[in-house]
């Protein structure tokens, strides 16, 4: 091996399911935060002046009762699971879209309420096999399944019902090829290992975590913004990453970018 970047990485050390499912959960609160602060202190944020958290738990409620409309499926009412990880998370995870984001919360706040009816489902990503195979997150019973969903909902009260608790049920009973372990490295050269602070899937622990695990190969590369994906998040970040991987120059320990202006 010459070089190699690790970008967004998951901690795949974490063993028990709890644990996984409260740093997920977490991370994503993060991100739903950082939001909240974004638009308190940006004027062009169309939710600016207001009390977004207030505005995005009346969202909750209506999704909740059935009375929240898909706004891309007219006359069809969007879950409150739905209206977490198809709009909320998405756009956290796709280059952190504040902006769209609250345009789209204001447009749905400002949406006739639907009359109580069945909500659509959206379907589990088609990365869900893959991540069965590389994760055993056993749970028990109901019980403790429901214990788990309180838990992440208390972690991220803003955000119930993320996507991976509905992907830890979908792999209950499936095989898993590449269960969780730590590391082993021994002798290999620098490997970047590159995170935004404020990732809302992989955090930035995970991150940190990993480099450790790498020893004296694992040089840490930190992206002082938002989103999940940080290799391309403005010249800071490429010019590191790229001056690594074709002139093999290994970034000092320690170094970070600062995050680009949204």
């Amino acid at each position: 091996m010459r070089a190699m970047v690790l970008e967004s990485v998951m901690d795949h050390s974490v063993q028990a399911t709890g644990d996984f499912l409260q740093a997920e959960a977490a991370t994503a609160e993060d991100s739903f935060q950082e939001f909240v602060k974004w638009c308190d202190g940006a004027a062009h944020c169309a939710l600016h002046g207001r009390d977004v958290r207030a505005v995005w738990q009346g969202l909750l409620a209506r999704a909740g009762r059935g009375e929240l409309e898909d706004p891309a499926k007219p006359g069809i009412s969007l879950s409150s699971s739905d209206l977490v990880n198809k709009i909320a998370f998405r756009k956290f995870y796709e280059a952190a879209d504040y902006a769209g984001l609250a345009t789209a919360i204001a447009g749905m706040e400002a949406s006739k309420p639907l009359p109580a009816s069945p909500t659509s489902t959206a379907p589990l990503p088609p990365a869900t096999p893959v991540f069965c195979s590389d994760w055993h997150l056993p749970v028990r019973d109901y019980k403790e399944y429901a214990s788990l969903v309180a838990m992440m909902n208390m972690t991220a009260p803003d955000l119930p019902y993320l996507l991976p608790i509905h992907m830890t049920a979908a792999c209950l009973g499936a095989p898993t090829a590449n269960p969780q372990h730590r590391l082993d490295v021994h002798g290999a050269p620098p490997i970047l290992v590159s995170n935004a602070l404020h990732d809302p899937a992989t955090g930035y622990p995970w991150a940190v975590s990993v480099a450790r695990q790498l020893g004296r190969s694992g040089v840490l590369l930190t992206y002082e913004g938002h989103g999940h994906g940080s290799v391309t998040s403005g010249p800071c970040m490429e010019d590191a990453v790229d001056s690594y991987l074709t002139d093999l120059a290994v970034p000092p320990r320690g170094t970070s970018c600062p995050a680009v202006p949204t």
